[in-house]
């Protein structure tokens, strides 16, 4: 790769555990992401297709080694992505941006650190993990509350027919996660619950939706509906979350193996600190004229924002 007029961009598909990015090196090419280019390039149809854009950028903070930025397929930018942070690493020791292991890396909320594995795998040290609802943030003035373990469990009423109670636990991990154990996560309606609960007013930025089914005390079974991508093949942050919220429950001891619909992953959790551990794989390079390519989408033709 190398410098470009600003109009092509060279890009790299990958995934985690079937969590799919579009990865671009803002190292050495300029890139300014907008909402329109972000979602030109996630549209599964007329663009690349996937569920975040990973941007690798030089840092700010004068400890990390890079700056990893993440937007949503809706174009909107967040705090953190697990599995986006595993293909980071995996992005840069590709592309020879840099040989250091671990590396450390900045988001939006402070830094964290990542190390490629052997085995081919990626391990996470995913920062601290925070359970006030003020940290997501979560409005849980007037809602009903239970105790489990050393968890508050909250029950956030949706908006069904006829209306329903779902009882969450708030974590905080960068980005916000709520999450519920369900008794069977593949009968579990994460296609109408999920959006309700991402999108509820209570949640001023929106949350990540988990549904959690606890098969043994080192075993879960989980499906994510992520802020702007819907539900997933694998949310990282959200295993994380899942994780930290049963063994708070008491009902999990780390480590634990997490399987989502894309694969398995692993996390530790220290009951403050997390570390996740999971594939992160290239899938193929290419270059896009991304003003032509949202051109070309009729429903973004419009927009420039």
């Amino acid at each position: 790769m190398g410098d470009n007029d600003g109009m092509m961009w060279n890009f790299t598909k990958m995934h985690g555990a079937g969590n799919d990015f579009v990865v671009l090196d803002g190292v050495r090419q300029s890139i300014d992401m907008t909402p329109a280019r972000a979602r030109a390039l996630a549209h599964r149809q007329f663009g690349i297709g996937c569920d975040q854009i990973l941007l690798v950028d030089t840092p700010l903070h004068p400890e990390a080694d890079f700056r990893y930025r993440i937007f949503n397929a809706d174009g909107g930018e967040v705090e953190h992505c697990g599995n986006g942070a595993r293909c980071f690493v995996r992005f840069v020791h590709e592309q020879k941006l840099s040989s250091r292991n671990p590396l450390r890396a900045e988001i939006a909320t402070g830094l964290i650190t990542l190390e490629a594995l052997p085995n081919g795998d990626v391990t996470a040290e995913m920062g601290q993990t925070r359970f006030s609802a003020a940290d997501l943030p979560f409005n849980i003035e007037g809602l009903a509350t239970r105790a489990q373990g050393q968890d508050t469990l909250y029950g956030l009423e949706l908006a069904t027919t006829p209306p329903q109670t779902v009882w969450l636990s708030a974590v905080a991990i960068s980005n916000p996660h709520a999450v519920q154990i369900v008794s069977d996560v593949e009968q579990a309606a994460v296609a109408v619950l999920g959006p309700l609960i991402e999108s509820h007013p209570r949640f001023a930025r929106c949350v990540n939706a988990g549904f959690m089914q606890i098969v043994d005390r080192h075993t879960i079974h989980l499906r994510v509906y992520e802020r702007g991508a819907g539900e997933t093949l694998a949310c990282g942050t959200g295993a994380c979350a899942a994780v930290a919220a049963g063994i708070r429950r008491g009902l999990l001891d780390s480590p634990v193996r997490v399987r989502t619909h894309g694969g398995w992953l692993s996390i530790a959790f220290d009951g403050t600190q997390l570390r996740m551990t999971g594939p992160a794989v290239t899938v193929f390079s290419g270059s896009i004229d991304i003003d032509h390519l949202v051109a070309s989408i009729p429903s973004l033709s419009s927009s420039t924002s």
